[in-house]
């Protein structure tokens, strides 16, 4: 089980959480690593009993296109997320993404009315 913000472990990492209307919902991860940027699609939710018990895919998105789309649209949209938006604590918790300067943003509802398929 993955904790954020544990020092000397994964204090640069960042898990956010959308639970709207689709329980069904977009499996993307962005990857930096010394810079190096990579995307990746798949299957599995990550939780322990999808990982033990079924068989589950990921695979890196190679287009340049795609990866932009997935980045810049898609992740952009979600992380922006100030509705249904959670962000885990390095104790395990939730705590609800807020923001002050901004409208709130509904992620799911912005793509329905995009009518783009997430």
């Amino acid at each position: 089980m993955l904790r954020p913000g544990v020092e000397g472990l994964s204090e640069n990492i960042t898990v956010t959480n959308i639970v709207g209307r689709f329980l069904e919902h977009s499996r993307v991860l962005c990857l930096v690593n010394g810079g190096d940027e990579e995307i990746f699609v798949g299957s599995a939710d990550w939780m322990s009993r999808n990982l033990k018990h079924r068989v589950e895919i990921l695979t890196p998105v190679l287009d340049l296109e795609s990866k932009r789309y997935l980045r810049d649209v898609l992740l952009a949209g979600y992380l922006r997320d100030s509705v249904k938006g959670r962000e885990l604590q390095s104790d395990g918790t939730y705590t609800r993404i807020r923001s002050h300067s901004q409208p709130a943003f509904d992620a799911q509802r912005y793509f329905m009315r995009q009518g783009v398929s997430t």
